[in-house]
């Protein structure tokens, strides 16, 4: 199967360290050029990875027409604008979380890109790691009975005023920046969407971005609670409780390709940890996109769901505003 040839947008710190790895050693992904606004920037980590080409635009990668898709790893306010322009230039995409702003802005996306014939997926890589495979089907066998409730803690400590998680307008913030994987994974394991939703939120007085965010989310059969923040001390973790048992994914989002995952297992006959292999979940995400185009496939996660996600994030900001329960739009 020939490789896709993608273009980046955006080369940051977690690009080079987690993203590109994996991918460097893939049959089917070839990272064929790379773009930054700093010129001298691309071209470094171009030579230091043997990308062939690096460019001083976004403008001009996604003009290049050898390249087959495009990752847009920019900041969250820039996702749209280049969305709309990667799929105008004939590109697939694949988009770093959120997708949007907002969920119309993300709605617009997706019909746009329909409109333009190409591909679009948001990229929550954490779907891709077997161990949420192997979640999901233990969920669904009913290892632990009925789903009635999730839990999902994630949070780092950042609190430099530079760092684009911390700029409002960029759409930093716990709940664009680590939120948004708590909803998914809700919506993931409860394999439904939440009618309604309540937030208690506290932002920081110099940024104004939310360092603690905390939610319920009512999908009827159950409920999901998380607390997300960007200045408490760095934990995640997500719990899945059963009438018959739980599942705590210990660590859920952020596990590295060298370390075996684990699951604890709990019901009433004891507590397992099923084998699991080390994964990287980047590269996983990247080739199952790239197999669906070579084999003509939509790709493994529509981009319905990403607007759906963002009506929830919508909600809870909403709730943040009003000081009450939001339903979430339809």
């Amino acid at each position: 199967m020939k490789p896709v040839r993608w273009g980046v947008l955006g080369i940051g710190k977690h690009f080079v360290q987690r993203v590109l790895p994996p991918l460097q050693g893939s049959a089917i992904v070839e990272v064929a050029a790379v773009a930054s606004r700093d010129l001298g920037r691309a071209r470094e980590t171009a030579g230091r990875f043997g990308i062939p080409t690096a460019y001083g635009s976004y403008e001009d990668l996604v003009a290049d027409r050898s390249l087959e898709a495009v990752f847009i790893a920019l900041p969250n306010h820039l996702h749209a604008e280049w969305i709309r322009r990667a799929a105008d230039a004939g590109k697939q995409v694949l988009c770093e979380k959120p997708l949007a702003m907002d969920a119309g802005q993300a709605q617009a996306c997706l019909e746009h890109c329909r409109k333009k014939g190409v591909r679009l997926m948001e990229a929550f890589m954490y779907r891709f790691h077997p161990q949420w495979r192997r979640a999901l089907e233990l969920v669904r066998i009913g290892e632990i009975g009925a789903l009635r409730a999730v839990h999902t803690g994630f949070g780092y400590s950042n609190q430099d005023p530079t760092n684009i998680r911390n700029v409002l307008d960029y759409g930093g913030g716990a709940l664009m920046d680590i939120g948004c994987y708590a909803v998914s994974a809700a919506r993931l394991l409860f394999q439904a969407e939440p009618a309604r939703v309540v937030s208690l939120v506290s932002r920081d007085p110099v940024f104004k971005t939310d360092v603690l965010s905390s939610a319920i989310l009512d999908f009827g059969q159950g409920r999901a609670t998380f607390s997300v923040g960007t200045q408490v001390f760095s934990n995640q973790g997500v719990e899945a409780v059963g009438t018959g048992g739980r599942i705590h994914v210990q660590v859920p989002f952020n596990m590295y390709p060298d370390s075996p995952a684990r699951l604890t297992v709990t019901t009433a006959v004891g507590e397992r940890e099923p084998a699991m292999a080390a994964a990287d979940q980047y590269g996983l995400e990247f080739e199952a996109f790239s197999r669906a185009l070579r084999e003509d496939r939509p790709v493994p996660t529509p981009p319905e769901d990403a607007v759906a996600n963002m009506k929830v994030l919508d909600a809870l900001l909403a709730s943040e505003r009003s000081g009450g329960w939001e339903k979430v739009a339809v």
